[in-house]
């Protein structure tokens, strides 16, 4: 998959291919369906299947003090567009010049110009251009004007409402993984590198994994069974764990961290970095009457998570 920088570098595209337009954060089962719809018109067509998508998000520009954490850094975002089988990805520098640029102005010069796209794929919701004045309904007519058409997607739908990423964002925050999974179409993972810790894992019989996550979002506090892979290079790590996310409150702790318990395995992780999908909650956080007690709850987290994590992947 290319990642282009700015419109101007799609100039290397052929043109008449399809593009999916939006913000694709968390690339959930309704960007999956934007972006299965664009590959089926490019393919019909015989041209590239493009995800026109902007960082920062545009919360950041628009309104930063109300701007909620990214499900996905942009980084892991590409990953799995990548992974959808999408042949380029254009990143679209959103800032305050680009906000106040007109919604017919945009098309003329974007998705007309630069991308020479004959079919543009957007979520029956999504809004663009100066003031948000571009409508799905707008894009048809502006479409007709610069010759291509528009494909509108309806909300796909989990529980009677559509999915959407403040949904999932949600779901995530309460620690609702089966929820999560069910919006995201996979397992809420974060990624990050590990890092040195204080080494309590080890003294109490289950050597920990501490992750300096590269996330905004993590899900709530509290205990997890989980899988975790290597990202990039080095040997594999798939393996089943039990993952915490907390202050650590009966060593008194206050900072939030992520450590990670491989389940039958003691490797070397250190500068490694890992992605962890949070597959069930086992419990909340807790703070415990001494070491003996934590022990003694962490075995059983272990002995639950195996149960969970032994049947087919959530």
């Amino acid at each position: 998959m290319l990642v282009l920088n700015g419109p101007a570098a799609a100039s290397s595209l052929p043109a008449g291919g399809a593009v999916a337009l939006g913000n694709f954060d968390g690339v959930h089962r309704g960007h999956q369906e934007l972006v299965r719809r664009a590959r089926a018109h490019a393919a019909r067509l015989g041209g590239p299947s493009i995800v026109l998508t902007f960082d920062p998000h545009p919360s950041r520009v628009l309104a930063p003090a109300r701007a909620p954490p990214l499900i996905l850094p942009t980084p892991h975002r590409l990953d799995l567009l990548a992974g959808l089988g999408v042949d380029a990805v254009v990143l679209v520098p959103f800032t305050a010049e680009l906000a106040r640029v007109p919604a017919d102005a945009f098309v003329r010069d974007v998705l007309a110009g630069a991308l020479r796209a004959a079919v543009v794929v957007v979520g029956f919701n999504f809004t663009f251009g100066h003031g948000r004045a571009g409508t799905p309904a707008l894009l048809h007519t502006l479409g007709a004007a610069h010759g291509f058409t528009v494909d509108v997607v309806d909300g796909v739908l989990e529980g009677g409402e559509p999915i959407s990423s403040t949904r999932a964002r949600l779901a995530i925050q309460q620690g609702d993984m089966a929820a999560a999974t069910r919006l995201l179409g996979r397992p809420f993972a974060v990624r990050g590198t590990v890092v040195h810790g204080h080494h309590r894992g080890r003294t109490l019989g289950f050597p920990t994994a501490n992750l300096a996550a590269h996330v905004e979002l993590l899900p709530a506090l509290g205990v997890y069974a989980a899988r975790v892979d290597a990202v990039g290079g080095g040997p594999p790590v798939a393996h089943p764990a039990v993952v915490n996310v907390g202050t650590a409150p009966t060593f008194g702790g206050s900072l939030v961290t992520v450590e990670v318990h491989l389940l039958d395995a003691d490797t070397d992780l250190y500068g490694r970095e890992l992605e962890v999908a949070f597959v069930h909650r086992l419990r909340p956080e807790q703070r415990f009457d001494g070491i003996d007690a934590l022990r003694g709850q962490i075995q059983a987290d272990v002995t639950e998570a195996r149960r969970l994590l032994a049947g087919p992947p959530a």
